[in-house]
């Protein structure tokens, strides 16, 4: 009886733990990691560890580090050690004003990141706004990038250029709708209900209330651009409604040194929509640099 007992208590406390542990996975929507006191941040990242070359991930405005399940599994299978970050004010990531100055930037934070892991060459991939950041971030400190990857990206170029473009083919009222109507393409919202569901909850627990935007270190031009020297795989997605592959080739045809590629029936959530061809796309690219 005293045995019977005891293996009851105990599956009662596996299920209790096993519930616990379902139940903060659901609110914090992020994998295992940790913390990196930064200057103005206390910056929660992700880190596969090991020996491999680096490989640094920017997530876009709508989603956090969680974004990149799919990314972290096959990339660090490959041998690489993959690093994601929440930015400052999005997830976990919680901004400092007694450490340092408000709101930063990006690629800022990336740095003191870089300089915190003791990161010496590392290969760095954003998409969407990670796309902004990874562009200020190359024109500013190439010297510790390999290689550049952008998906499905504006690159937040301010020539009027973009800006015409992106008037000519916003549509109206947009802005206002739920962002997955905007950014997750219509194949993949008709064909994965739990996948959407899924980014739509990370993207209700990304941005905090009252977080601010963090500006670049300078805006992303055609003529800044042109000064990155650094290897750079711009991949477009087909089915995206608000970086479209005709806009994308206006900014990297300023790239000194770029390759281009499409990733068929995806959205502007490009590397979540399809990952297999996203990271098939990314790791023949970067296995060369």
């Amino acid at each position: 009886m005293q045995r019977r007992e005891f293996l009851v208590g105990a599956l009662s406390a596996i299920t209790i733990g096993c519930q616990k542990t379902e139940a903060a996975g659901a609110a914090d929507n992020s994998v295992s990691g940790t913390y990196a006191e930064l200057p103005g941040v206390k910056m929660w990242l992700t880190d596969t560890g090991g020996n491999g070359v680096p490989l640094v991930l920017l997530h876009p405005h709508t989603g956090t580090s969680a974004v990149w399940e799919n990314q972290n599994k096959d990339f660090s299978r490959a041998g690489y050690r993959v690093i994601a970050f929440d930015r400052r004010g999005w997830g976990k990531s919680i901004a400092n004003a007694a450490t340092g100055p408000q709101p930063g930037s990006i690629a800022g934070d990336l740095d003191a990141l870089a300089d915190h892991l003791k990161l010496d060459k590392f290969h760095l991939l954003g998409v969407a706004a990670g796309g902004f950041a990874a562009l200020d971030y190359a024109a500013w400190r190439p010297e510790r990038l390999r290689s550049l990857v952008i998906g499905a990206s504006t690159g937040q170029v301010a020539d009027k250029e973009i800006a015409d473009f992106i008037a000519r083919i916003e549509i109206p009222n947009i802005r206002k709708l739920p962002a997955a109507y905007r950014e997750v393409g219509p194949s993949y919202r008709g064909a994965n209900p739990e996948g959407t569901k899924r980014w739509i909850e990370i993207d209700e627990h990304a941005r905090q209330p009252e977080a601010s935007d963090q500006p670049s270190r300078t805006p992303n031009t055609f003529a800044k651009i042109a000064t990155i020297p650094t290897p750079t795989l711009v991949l477009a997605a087909d089915a995206d409604l608000l970086a479209p592959p005709a806009l994308m080739r206006i900014w990297a045809a300023h790239l000194k040194n770029h390759e281009w590629a499409v990733v068929s029936d995806a959205g502007h959530a490009i590397e979540w929509e399809q990952p297999d061809l996203f990271n098939e796309k990314v790791l023949e690219f970067v296995n060369r640099h």
